[in-house]
């Protein structure tokens, strides 16, 4: 029998005829080939399909957060933290990946480097898609102004409408703002106050936590006060990417992480933080590859290299809001001892 005739070869199926040609070196066509620019352009498109693969997963995931409920200890759920951890461990290999390109010395980079101007990894569409699709919008980048014009017409587009689309950001702080435990006020009937609550107090759990988190700080931190105040008690919609509902509830995640229901909204919170770690340590190494290659010229795409990739890591951060409630946690041995309804709810309590 011939092979052919045993179904699926398996160059074919992968079409490893169009990826294997597609190093198309220009060092070549200008009469003096570069050795290092074969590297070069593997490298960068190994990268372009592993977005295509964070893309896919994303895509999926904001499918499934946009259905107007999903319990926490739902399937579609444990589907989201899954694949989202396949993304994380995707851009765990994006930084290693690094690695390979310092092997390129700066001669090496030179023998090419001014043939491939204007391109630029700044016109990586997929990369914007990436970002937007977390969460990292026009008026919050470094360069707002730089971040699209830069890529052609019909590229600016998809990316436009990308940002048009709800983020993950967006969709996470729904799904916050829908747990129940402070909206439902049956839950708290049976609790039980640390501390004589104030006229005008707040909810009976936060007057207690607030007063317990004073307790807790050093005298150079007292200035956190008015910002738990403004985060957590002012109920003001307008204080950033997270609404006031939400900051509760991640906060509430974050303290009773120990309850079985809230393990995984716990999990799927740090696994945020990990991403923008990874793409902030991926930005991080990429500064310093740039510095070791290139010093301080300008980028081949017209940036200001170096400079401007600094300021693109301070500012690019996605999921910092959650990341700062950490500012807000006291010792587990303090908490207050929530009701019976609330931890059977939670999964702890016997019936």
């Amino acid at each position: 029998m011939h092979i052919s005739d045993q179904g699926i070869y398996y160059g074919d199926y992968l079409q490893l005829d169009k990826i294997l040609s597609a190093q198309d070196l220009e060092s070549e066509k200008a009469g003096r080939p570069a050795h290092d620019e074969m590297l070069f352009i593997v490298t960068h498109q190994a990268y372009e399909l592993w977005f295509r693969q964070i893309i896919h997963e994303i895509e999926s995931i904001l499918s499934l957060f946009e259905q107007p409920v999903i319990p926490d200890n739902s399937p579609d759920f444990y589907t989201i933290f899954h694949r989202l951890s396949r993304v994380k461990t995707i851009l765990q290999l994006l930084v290693k990946q690094i690695d390979v390109m310092e092997t390129m010395t700066p001669l090496d980079f030179l023998d090419f480097r001014n043939l491939l101007r204007p391109a630029s990894g700044f016109q990586s569409v997929q990369f914007k898609i990436v970002e937007a699709a977390l969460g990292l919008k026009q008026p919050d980048r470094h360069g707002e102004l730089y971040y699209i014009s830069q890529l052609r017409p019909q590229d600016a587009a998809v990316i436009q409408r990308i940002e048009g689309r709800r983020s993950l950001l967006e969709l996470t702080n729904e799904w916050l703002e829908r747990m129940p435990f402070f909206r439902e006020e049956a839950f708290w009937g049976q609790y039980a106050p640390i501390f004589p609550p104030a006229d005008g107090a707040p909810h009976p759990f936060w007057s207690d936590y607030y007063q317990l988190y004073e307790q807790s700080l050093q005298a150079n931190e007292r200035g956190n006060l008015r910002q738990f105040e403004r985060f957590f008690l002012a109920d003001d919609d307008k204080q950033g990417k997270l609404s006031f509902e939400a900051r509760r509830n991640a906060l509430f995640i974050m303290l009773y992480r120990d309850f079985p229901l809230l393990h995984l909204p716990f999990q799927y919170l740090s696994l945020l933080l990990d991403m923008d770690e990874l793409m902030s340590t991926w930005r991080f190494r990429h500064i310093n590859m740039v510095n070791r290659i290139i010093g301080l010229r300008t980028g081949t795409g017209g940036s200001t290299g170096k400079d401007y990739l600094k300021a693109a890591l301070d500012r690019h951060y996605i999921f910092n809001e959650i990341a700062g409630l950490t500012t807000f946690l006291i010792e587990r041995s303090n908490l207050p001892v929530l009701p019976v309804d609330v931890q059977r709810r939670l999964g702890f309590a016997a019936g």
